[in-house]
C-alpha cells in the first residue's frame, strides 16, 4: 500500500480481482475481460465516425476512394451527425431518469411510500419558479404543483428552460447569442433526431450546435431535475462516513446488490432491510441480518443518503456476483450488463429486473412503480432473504479489501464544510468566499472535476486514480461523481487521512476544512450540482465562469450519457478533457470544432488525449494559464 498504508495500489486490487476472474473461469461464466478480447480490434471505421446507417440504401461508410456516401453526404457530414444522434441518446437517458423523480415527487404524500424530507428546497425552488404563496402553502399541495411543473418542462411549448435562471449572467448571454439555450427536454432530443435524418442537417457547425444545446437540456433540465427533486424527497446529502470496495460484501449476511441509477427503488430497498419483520425472517434463515450493497450511481444515491456501503463501480459489477456471496442483484436503469443474467445463473443469484426501461434476458421481472413501492420493496427484501438457504458456502470468496470514505458533499454540504477554512463561524446564509479565498491566494491551484464511467480502453480505474494523484499533489482540489467517486473510495483516495498525498496547501486545507482532498458530489446526474457550483463561485468572485481555474475531467467515460454531460459542461464554460476519444476522428472539421471552434461560443473546449500523464499535465497547465490570465 502508499502512504503509510492508507492507500492500495493498483497491484494490490488486480491481485484480487485476477482470483474473481479464476472463479469465473472455473464456473465457466463470461467476463467483460473475455468479452473485450473478442470483440477486438474494433471496427475503424466506427471508432473514426464515418460510417452512417440512418437509412436502408447503405450502410455506407466513408473511404479515400469513396468521399461521399450514396446521398452525397461527406465525411463530416456523417461524423456530425454521428456525435449529435450519440448525444441524443444521453440527453434522453438522462433526462428520462429526472422525468421518473418528478413522476415519484407527484406521488409523495404524508402517509405514502413517499415523502418530503427538504422542505426548504422545495419551497426555495418553487418561489424561484413562481409560483404562488410557495412560503406558506401546504406541503404536498406544494410538492405536486412542483412536480407537474417539472414534468411539463419536458414538452414545454414555448420558451426555455427554467432552471437556466440558476446560471451565472454571463452563461446565459453566451446560450442566447450561441443560439444553444435549451428548450423543452423532449424537443431538443426531438430536434436533434429530426436534424440527423437522411435529407436534412449534414452541416457539421449546425450538428455540433444542436449537440450543446441538446447536452445543456440534459445538465441544466432533466439532470438538474433528477438532483434537486431527489434532494427534497430523500434529503439533501450532508457528508457522512461509509466504506467502499468488495470487502463490504459480508459472508454472514444476506446480501442485496443495488445497481443502477433511480434512487426511487434504491431507497425503498433501504428502508425494507431495515423492517423487523424482515429482519427477523432473516435470523430464521441463518443469517445476522440484511446487508445493502451498491453498485454505479445508486451506489452513490445510497451511499450519501444513508451511508450504504459502495461495493464498486461500472466494471465491478460482475465482479461482485463472483463473490459467490449475492443473493440478488436488483436493478432499475442504465449501466447495467445484460451479462448479469447468465453470470447469476452460475450462482444462486437472483437477478431483478425492475423496469420497463431496462428489461433483460434471464432476469426475474418485478415491475415496480411508486404507487406499488412499499410492497414491491417488501417482495424483492423477502425473495433474497429465502434464497440465502440456497448460497454454495464452499463457493463464497470475498476479497477482504476495503476503505473508508466520506461522501455526500453537495452545493450545500461544501459551503458548510469549506466555510470554516478562513471563518472562525459558518455564515448563515452561506458563502464561497473561503474557497475563492484558498484559490486567489494560491493555497489551492484550482479545481478539476473528475466524473464519468470506466471503458475496457483505459485500464480500470488506472485513468481516475493516477490523475487524481497527480492533481492532489500538485495543490487541485478534486470534485468527483459517478464511477470515478467509486474509484476513488475503492483505493482509499476519499478518505480524510489521503490528505497525506497532496501538496502543502491542499493539505492545509483539508486539514482546516476536516475534509478529503477529493470530494463526493454524488451520481452522474449530480454533476449538475458542479454546474451549480462554479456558475455560483463566478457570480460571487465577479468572473465569468471560463475564467475560472477549473477543468473538467472524464478519462475512462463509454456511454451516451457521458457524451451529452460533456457538452453541457462545455458549455457551462468549463474546459473538457476526455481520455477516451469520441467518435469523430474521421472529420478534420467537426473535430476542430469540438476542440476549438466551439470556444467562441461558450468560453471552453474539448481537449482529447489518451495518454493519462499527458492528460494531466495539459489540466495543470490550463489551470495555471487561468490563473495567470487572472493575476493571482
Amino acid at each position: 500500500m502508499e502512504a503509510n498504508g492508507l492507500l492500495y495500489t493498483h497491484e494490490e486490487l488486480d491481485a484480487e480481482a485476477a482470483k474473481l476472474l479464476a472463479i469465473a473461469e472455473k464456473k465457466g461464466a463470461s467476463t467483460w475481460q473475455m468479452r473485450v478480447k473478442q470483440q477486438t480490434p474494433h471496427c475503424k471505421f466506427g471508432e473514426d465516425g464515418v460510417c452512417c446507417r440512418i437509412c436502408t440504401m447503405g450502410p455506407c461508410r466513408i473511404t479515400k476512394k469513396a468521399p461521399r456516401g450514396i446521398c452525397g453526404c461527406d465525411v463530416h457530414g456523417i461524423v456530425g451527425r454521428n456525435f449529435l444522434r450519440f448525444t441524443a441518446g444521453g440527453s434522453a437517458t438522462h433526462s428520462d431518469h429526472g422525468r421518473e423523480i418528478c413522476h415519484t415527487l407527484y406521488c409523495a404524500s404524508p402517509d405514502g411510500a413517499y415523502r418530503v424530507k427538504d422542505e426548504a428546497k422545495l419551497r426555495a425552488i418553487s418561489k424561484r419558479w413562481g409560483i404562488e404563496d410557495a412560503d406558506t402553502k401546504e406541503t404536498y399541495a406544494l410538492a405536486h404543483e412542483l412536480a407537474l411543473m417539472g414534468l411539463e418542462e419536458y414538452g414545454k411549448v414555448f420558451g426555455t428552460q427554467k432552471w437556466c435562471l440558476d446560471a451565472s449572467p454571463d452563461r446565459i448571454k453566451a446560450w442566447d447569442e450561441a443560439g444553444i439555450m435549451p428548450r423543452a427536454v423532449d424537443r431538443e432530443v426531438s430536434t436533434a433526431l429530426h436534424m440527423t435524418h437522411m435529407g436534412c442537417s449534414s452541416l457539421p457547425e449546425a450538428l455540433v450546435r444542436q449537440a450543446l444545446r441538446c447536452g445543456l437540456s440534459d445538465g441544466w433540465g432533466g439532470s438538474m431535475t433528477g438532483t434537486q427533486f431527489s434532494d427534497i424527497m430523500f434529503g439533501t446529502p450532508m457528508p457522512m462516513d461509509t466504506e467502499a470496495n468488495l470487502g463490504v460484501i459480508k459472508e454472514d449476511y444476506v446480501n442485496i446488490l443495488v445497481h443502477g441509477h433511480d434512487p426511487s427503488l434504491s431507497e425503498k430497498i433501504v428502508e425494507y432491510a431495515e423492517n423487523k419483520e424482515l429482519v427477523a425472517m432473516a435470523h430464521e434463515v441463518g443469517a445476522k441480518g440484511i446487508n445493502i450493497a451498491g453498485v454505479c450511481c445508486t451506489a452513490n444515491e445510497v451511499a450519501m443518503r444513508h451511508g450504504i456501503p459502495m461495493a464498486g463501480n461500472f466494471l465491478q459489477q460482475e465482479n461482485c456476483v463472483l463473490t459467490g456471496a449475492i443473493e440478488a442483484v436488483v436493478v432499475d436503469i442504465q449501466c447495467i450488463f445484460p451479462a448479469l443474467g447468465p453470470l447469476s445463473k452460475c450462482f444462486h443469484t437472483h437477478f431483478i429486473t425492475t423496469s420497463n426501461i431496462a428489461r433483460m434476458p434471464d432476469s426475474e421481472f418485478i415491475h415496480f412503480s411508486p404507487e406499488n413501492a412499499d410492497k414491491n420493496a417488501y417482495d424483492i427484501v423477502k425473495m433474497a432473504i429465502e434464497n440465502f438457504k440456497n448460497r454454495d458456502k464452499e463457493a463464497v470468496y470475498i476479497p477482504q479489501m476495503k476503505r473508508n470514505c466520506t461522501v455526500g458533499y453537495s452545493c450545500e454540504g461544501i459551503i458548510k464544510q469549506l466555510d470554516t477554512v478562513t471563518n472562525s463561524q459558518v455564515d448563515e446564509t452561506g458563502t464561497y468566499q473561503p474557497l475563492i479565498d484558498c484559490i486567489t491566494s494560491g493555497v489551492l491551484r484550482g479545481a478539476v472535476a473528475l466524473v464519468g464511467c470506466n471503458n475496457p480502453k483505459v485500464r480500470h480505474d488506472r485513468g481516475h486514480i493516477d490523475l487524481m494523484k497527480k492533481m492532489l499533489a500538485n495543490d487541485i482540489i478534486c470534485v468527483l461523481s459517478g464511477c470515478s467517486a467509486q474509484a476513488a473510495a475503492r483505493y482509499g483516495l476519499m478518505s480524510k487521512e489521503a490528505k497525506a498525498i497532496c501538496g502543502d496547501g491542499l493539505k492545509r486545507v483539508c486539514t482546516l476544512a476536516d475534509i478529503p482532498p477529493v470530494l463526493h458530489m454524488g451520481s452522474c446526474v449530480d454533476i449538475s450540482r458542479m454546474m451549480n457550483l462554479v456558475c455560483d463561485v463566478a457570480k460571487q468572485w465577479g468572473i465569468t465562469t471560463p475564467e475560472l481555474p477549473v477543468m473538467g475531467c472524464a478519462p475512462e467515460y463509454m456511454s451516451e450519457k457521458a457524451v451529452s454531460i460533456g457538452n453541457y459542461v462545455v458549455s457551462t464554460g468549463i474546459d473538457t478533457f476526455l481520455g477516451v476519444v469520441p467518435y469523430t476522428n474521421g472529420s478534420t472539421e467537426v473535430t476542430e470544432l469540438l476542440t476549438s471552434g466551439i470556444r467562441d461560443w461558450v468560453g471552453a473546449a474539448y481537449v482529447f488525449e489518451p495518454d493519462i500523464e499527458k492528460l494531466g499535465d495539459m489540466m495543470i497547465e490550463r489551470i495555471e494559464e487561468k490563473r495567470r490570465a487572472l493575476g493571482i
